[in-house]
């Protein structure tokens, strides 16, 4: 069975393909920038959780500042100073000899 034969494309037919191309392109093109634009909308979405991201950040700064080893050794203290002689309070005055 012998393929029918196709004939070249015309010039309009040309024309009119590549315009429909650059439509296509155009359009997706557009609907790129606005997906790009949606997603790197930090702003927007930094909006819409700012209670959580404040949370985030202070517990972050806390934890790089020491904060977590800072309390732990103020609330376990052990009197590794020395010989505690009185005590005002949350002052005390240690024998250090």
């Amino acid at each position: 069975m012998a393929a029918p034969e196709q004939r070249p494309p015309t010039a309009e037919e040309l024309r009119l393909e590549i315009r429909d191309a650059r439509d296509r392109l155009a359009d997706a093109v557009v609907t790129l920038r606005d997906e790009l634009g949606e997603a790197a909308d930090i702003a927007g979405k930094l909006r819409a959780k700012l209670p959580l991201a404040v949370v985030g950040a202070l517990g972050a700064g806390f934890f790089v500042a020491g904060g977590i080893g800072a309390t732990v050794r103020l609330v376990f203290r052990r009197g590794r100073e020395g010989d505690e002689m009185a005590r005002l309070g949350r002052f005390s005055v240690v024998d250090r000899d």
